[in-house]
């Protein structure tokens, strides 16, 4: 079972009226104190009114509290957006007796309608009022929009002989591409870890878990990945380089990398997890960009909903992924299972391969034969039920 208790932090989530079905809709995280923050955004050059305030608090590498709401972007709202967010961040102040600017604001649902701020005022003090140590599920699941499952994890390791604990939960079904993948995603440990060895643990691991999946290549406008770091574990302050900052960020990947595939699983009518893993390339670059390639084809993600080993499609994907290589070198097998060699198909395989492919998971392996560098990217397949739920998402 997850590790959802960490020491030093505090959760709640509340039903607060934004959403239609009556459910919970706006979530609290607080730090008993100002804890260590670093954080990523996305890259999309229109962003949400919470994001560009969130960033604004910061930028000094310090926050007590997050809170998140559901049911509504809070984007293309404009100026009173903006009011807006910063009235969810003065209210979580006031509620917890801490400054404005220790509160981060998240918000993600439809975008393009103003959020009704004074429902989600009252939500605030409702939560600030129920937090609990035992309450990380109740966040967890006050964040959902029209994911399928709550997606939590967690780890923890020795640093400096303390116990030390990671805990992550993330939101996000739909609109999940690379480069800052869609969701919100917030990662909490009780470690002392100084700002600069947490912002580089921070990116080096987002660059490998949430930067390398993808559902339907759509790039939110919300995109929020925090970790916050209280010190309550009573550890040295790890530093940059060292021996403790080594071990603690192979745990935070090891979270983010499980909330990552968690976010695949719970594509918006997904029914398949695959690994695209291409080796054999002259640089870990050129491996991401013809896996992403391929995971983001539209005709590849059909061809694994309808278990259609299309080798095919899969060479045009790596042929157009930008990456000098040579087309007859390229080797394709599903789950071990040789579908193509030397850039030619081998059909007797194909019966197999269709077999491999009714799993709810399974690896795509591609050789270049270009050089020894390797990267992995995860992706779902394409479904009729993805385009219901996005076709009348607003209506």
């Amino acid at each position: 079972m997850p590790i959802l208790k960490i020491p030093g932090f505090r959760f709640a989530g509340v039903a607060c009226g934004i959403k239609k079905s009556k459910g919970k809709d706006l979530a609290l995280i607080v730090s008993d104190r100002p804890a260590t923050a670093a954080a990523l955004f996305t890259t999309n050059r229109v962003k949400a009114a919470p994001l560009i305030v969130g960033m604004r608090n910061i930028k000094k590498g310090r926050l007590q509290a997050v809170v998140v709401n559901s049911g509504n972007a809070n984007a293309c709202t404009g100026a009173r957006g903006m009011r807006d967010a910063e009235a969810m961040c003065r209210e979580a102040g006031k509620a917890l007796r801490i400054a404005p600017q220790l509160v981060l604001p998240s918000s993600t649902g439809v975008i393009g309608v103003p959020l009704p701020i004074e429902k989600v005022r009252q939500g605030v003090r409702r939560a600030a009022a129920s937090l609990s140590p035992d309450g990380f599920m109740e966040a967890a699941e006050a964040m959902l929009t029209t994911d399928r499952f709550v997606k939590i994890a967690s780890a923890h390791c020795l640093v400096d002989g303390k116990r030390v604990r990671v805990a992550g939960m993330v939101k996000g079904a739909g609109m999940i591409a690379p480069n800052m993948a869609t969701m919100l995603a917030y990662l909490l440990t009780d470690a002392a870890v100084e700002l600069r060895c947490l912002c580089s643990m921070l990116r080096s691991a987002v660059n490998r878990s949430f930067n390398c999946v993808t559902v339907d290549g759509d790039m939110s406008t919300n995109d929020t990945v925090l970790l916050l770091a209280n010190g309550m574990a009573g550890n040295r302050q790890i530093r940059q380089g060292s021996s403790d900052s080594r071990r603690l960020a192979k745990v935070v990947y090891e979270v983010m990398r499980k909330l990552a595939i968690k976010l695949v699983e719970d594509g918006e009518g997904a029914t398949k997890v695959v690994e695209i893993h291409v080796e054999g390339a002259a640089s870990v670059a050129a491996a991401q960009r013809v896996a992403v390639s391929v995971a983001r084809s539209q005709l590849v993600k059909t061809a694994f909903f309808g278990e259609d080993p299309n080798f095919g499609r899969i060479l045009a994907a790596i042929g157009y992924a930008g990456v000098p290589l040579d087309p007859d070198k390229i080797d394709v097998s599903f789950n071990g299972i040789p579908v193509a060699k030397r850039g030619v198909g081998i059909t007797a395989n194909e019966k197999k391969a269709a077999r491999t492919m009714r799993r709810p998971s399974f690896r795509v392996k591609i050789r270049l034969h270009q050089g020894k560098r390797s990267a992995s990217v995860w992706t779902s397949d394409l479904t009729h039920e993805y385009v219901r739920i996005n076709s009348a998402y607003r209506t």
